[in-house]
């Protein structure tokens, strides 16, 4: 749950910050013009946030709200620019497309019995995992990463 309430306050944001910087020029421009003008500052506030932020300072603004930090997969590390850009075009591509898979799935269902798998679940699927990241990332919760820090210190004395 918290990991979704961190994304919901990136994206929230997100969105307010691109508004008021685009207001003064949306009011006067044509619906399609103001989409546009209104498109840039999302896509760089997005970027700065996930992928300028999480590299600094270990998560987005949401994320470090919410006390969630960004990890690199297998050592618990920092993850690195590469991984970081990747993870952000994975969400720009893959997260808004949930709600048509969902739609998709329920709408495949029969009275003989569930339609075709939902995306994420089928054998061998990449993201079938809860915590599959395609990127090599992982969210953990800060508290978490202090305390495997402090045992893995541990183990080494």
């Amino acid at each position: 749950m918290r990991r979704y309430l961190a994304v919901g306050l990136d994206c929230y944001l997100c969105l307010v910050a691109a508004g008021l910087l685009a207001r003064p020029h949306v009011e006067a421009t044509p619906f399609p013009k103001g989409v546009a003008l209104l498109l840039g500052p999302v896509l760089a506030l997005s970027f700065l946030n996930q992928v300028v932020l999480t590299a600094l300072v270990g998560g987005g603004a949401g994320k470090l709200i919410m006390g969630i930090r960004v990890v690199s997969l297998p050592d618990g590390g920092r993850p690195g620019p590469g991984q970081l850009v990747r993870r952000w075009l994975h969400g720009l591509c893959w997260l808004p497309l949930q709600p048509w898979y969902g739609l998709r799935a329920r709408l495949a269902r029969t009275d003989d019995g569930p339609g075709p798998v939902p995306r994420g679940c089928e054998e061998g699927d990449p993201y079938a995992g809860p915590y599959t990241d395609p990127a090599g990332v992982r969210q953990v919760r800060r508290t978490d990463l202090v305390a495997n820090r402090r045992a893995a210190a541990g183990r080494a004395a």
